[in-house]
């Protein structure tokens, strides 16, 4: 019969390395399963300030190796393979993969969720370049610079409070005509005196010369289009999660897995950790709590079954 391992993580980012390295120190046996590479989406962030222990910042894809081989010097390995399909009843889970079958007896989701993206050209060849998707993330380098936001939701909200304390000029470009977010975001960002808003309004091109320079809006009521020359833009219009693989399986709500913060799931032995799972912060800190958590519930999980 195949291995079976006490823990299989699918999702090879701060979550998914924190629930291998608790794990695997703890004696249990544990494999990562990561498509591509360690890092999850802090590895696309050139510049990580708000990660506690390194005063000036390191490198998300340095961060995610650091994290990674942390994990496998308790043990846990990591395994390049996709996910195919879950069979999660029981109290031997079978996943099917690109390599091959796995079985463990717990299994943790960190399969996080990707921001949604204005699909418009180059814009993944500006990532790092001028394109943004989290201002908590990289907001700090546009210090005293003009930087745009795209949405009119919670996440575009706060996106522009916190850049208006950092950003020389923050605008706000939104397709209505009055923002979708909560009543508290409204009278702070209409007060604050570097925040503008363009209403009615889209991008439908990324100027740039090797990095952003600029945007082409269009007024979606008029058709008119203006050029907005800007430092930074910061696309603020949703996630979505990486749920494919629990669709049918487990409890899901607005498309992220249901699991409190014990991060247990509706199916016993399975855990959901960071981006992926209902929760109201989702950061590099917060994915690493859940990884702790995940990894405390599964010891006490098996506990009970073995």
């Amino acid at each position: 019969m195949e291995k079976v391992y006490d823990m299989i993580v699918i999702g090879g980012g701060p979550g998914g390395y924190t629930a291998a390295l608790y794990a695997a120190r703890a004696g249990l046996q544990v494999a990562v399963l990561e498509k591509l590479s360690a890092g999850g989406q802090m590895a696309l962030t050139n510049q990580v300030d708000n990660y506690p222990g390194f005063v000036n910042g390191i490198d998300g894809f340095e961060l995610a190796e650091h994290m990674e081989a942390q994990a496998q010097r308790f043990g846990a390995e990591s395994i390049l393979a996709e996910v195919e399909e879950l069979e999660l009843e029981g109290n031997l889970k079978k996943l099917r993969t690109s390599e091959g079958d796995f079985f463990a007896r717990t299994l943790v989701l960190a399969t996080g969720a990707n921001p949604r993206k204005l699909g418009l050209p180059r814009e993944d060849a500006l990532v790092g370049r001028g394109v943004n998707y989290c201002a908590a993330c990289d907001g700090m380098r546009y210090r005293g610079k003009t930087v745009v936001v795209v949405g009119g939701g919670n996440s575009a909200a706060a996106d522009a409070m916190v850049l208006s304390r950092i950003a020389k000029k923050v605008i706000v470009i939104h397709r209505r005509d009055t923002l979708r977010a909560t009543k508290v975001y409204h009278d702070p960002l209409m007060q604050a005196p570097n925040v503008e808003f363009i209403w009615n309004s889209a991008v439908k091109e990324l100027l740039h010369d090797g990095v952003l320079t600029g945007l082409r809006v269009e007024n979606l009521q008029t058709g008119e289009e203006t050029q907005l020359s800007c430092d930074g833009l910061f696309v603020s219009i949703g996630r979505a999660p990486a749920t494919a693989l629990a669709e049918g399986k487990l409890k899901l709500e607005k498309g992220y897995i249901v699991a409190d913060e014990s991060t247990k799931t509706s199916v016993p032995g399975v855990f959901a950790v960071g981006d992926v799972r209902t929760k109201a912060v989702r950061q590099i800190v917060t994915a690493v709590a859940d990884g702790a958590v995940a990894a405390h519930y599964a010891e006490e999980y098996l506990a009970e079954i073995l």
